[in-house]
């Protein structure tokens, strides 16, 4: 079965394991740029890494870095496979759509509401902004 979802800023098909956060993160300070790794200590998934994961948002922590730190994921190969929001972050969204400014590949971001996030957790998915999601065989 595909979900489908709403498109938030346009990128290609991409595959990875669901990594649906419980909390909602802030990029700047929760994010480590240079690993990947969710870095801040008091955050639920503190040690996962998110690069190359279809990464669930239940939302974010405002911070106007978060772009920032989201196209310093992207140009170092660390980024999501895709991102799943249940609200739009336009500051999140910004450094995707940088990153496509600049040339660089940079996943898709979809919005999903959040009661469904949990039913992807742990699984191998297949994200096309398209389509939507679904669990791969």
């Amino acid at each position: 079965m595909t979900v489908p979802c709403e498109i938030l800023v346009e990128g290609p098909a991409a595959a990875g394991e669901a990594l649906v956060l419980t909390a909602p993160i802030s990029f700047w300070g929760g994010v480590d740029p240079k690993t990947g790794r969710i870095a801040d200590p008091k955050h639920p998934q503190h040690g996962e890494n998110i690069a190359g994961r279809v990464l669930f948002l239940p939302g974010t922590i405002g911070s106007s870095s978060a772009s920032a730190v989201l196209l310093e994921l992207v140009r170092a190969g660390l980024a999501p496979a895709a991102i799943v929001m249940h609200e739009p972050d336009a500051i999140l969204l910004l450094g995707l759509i940088v990153a496509r400014e600049m040339g660089w590949p940079a996943p898709a971001a979809l919005k999903l509401d959040r009661a469904i996030h949990a039913a992807f957790s742990g699984k191998r998915l297949e994200v096309s902004p398209q389509t939507g999601i679904r669990a791969a065989a």
